[in-house]
């Protein structure tokens, strides 16, 4: 690691001010982890969870399937470095993203003491399956081993419900996104980030049934949902359907997620 050599303080600055204290400051006296950040893209399609992964072409982790991430540059801010990755990695841009968790156990990385800041994006299935193939990146099933908000880490499977070797803890940052996700469905409108502009109410309970691997009654399901005054009907229908035309709701954006 490269080091650098304490700038001199200027004889012009007074000898116990801040200035004088930063201009002759050894920042390699003590030692420095690196800082990185991994996203968890996560959609709700196909009667489950779905993930954004890519599989690593370098040591370590060659071979094994790995979040967006990578190293945070010097002159970005954490989210702008998440959005970059997102982008860069998945080929995703404009998604609802937060900050989810700090993950820093020595030993979590073989190369350094990295500490990695995670991330999570919520996006719709059609916006999902925008992932860029071509980049190496695939969308893997979650299959969630615990209940409620239990938490843990987490398997991810791929084609044929073969599953899939993860890189570094990132079975546990999964994990930890989807204890999230569960956390917050009923007191926050996160559920939303989950489907398009427009939906019907069977698509609404259907999120959250995949979201929390459990069903949920019907009848009170739509009430609370009504009644809560988060969605309005658009007065339109399906269209193109084999069964009767539901009526399409759309998310009030009163507040930010």
């Amino acid at each position: 690691m490269t080091r650098k050599t304490p700038s001199k303080k200027p004889d012009s600055l007074p000898p116990d001010s801040e200035a004088a204290f930063l201009a002759g400051y050894d920042a390699t006296v003590f030692e420095r982890p690196s800082v990185a950040v991994d996203v968890v893209v996560l959609t709700a399609s196909r009667g489950g969870l779905r993930v954004a992964l890519y599989l690593r072409s370098e040591h370590p982790g060659k071979g094994r399937w790995a979040l967006p991430g990578g190293f945070v540059r010097m002159d970005e801010s954490l989210d702008a470095a998440a959005a970059r990755l997102l982008r860069d990695k998945a080929g995703l841009s404009d998604l609802f993203i937060e900050q989810l968790y700090t993950f820093g156990a020595p030993g979590r990385d073989p190369r350094w003491r990295i500490i990695t800041v995670a991330y999570y994006a919520l996006v719709d299935p059609r916006r999902f399956d925008e992932i860029r193939v071509e980049k190496g990146a695939r969308a893997a099933s979650i299959h969630v081993p615990w209940s409620g908000e239990e938490g843990g880490p987490v398997e991810v499977r791929g084609d044929a419900d073969k599953p899939l070797p993860l890189a570094f803890d990132h079975a546990e940052i999964i994990g930890t996104a989807v204890k999230r996700l569960r956390g917050k469905l009923d007191y926050t409108p996160v559920g939303f980030q989950l489907l398009p502009a427009q939906f019907t109410l069977r698509a609404l309970q259907d999120v959250h049934e995949t979201v929390r691997g459990e069903s949920v009654n019907k009848d009170s399901f739509r009430r609370r949902m009504l009644a809560g005054g988060l969605i309005e009907a658009t007065g339109e229908h399906e269209r193109e359907v084999e069964h009767r035309p539901a009526e399409l709701y759309r998310f009030i954006r009163r507040s930010a997620v």
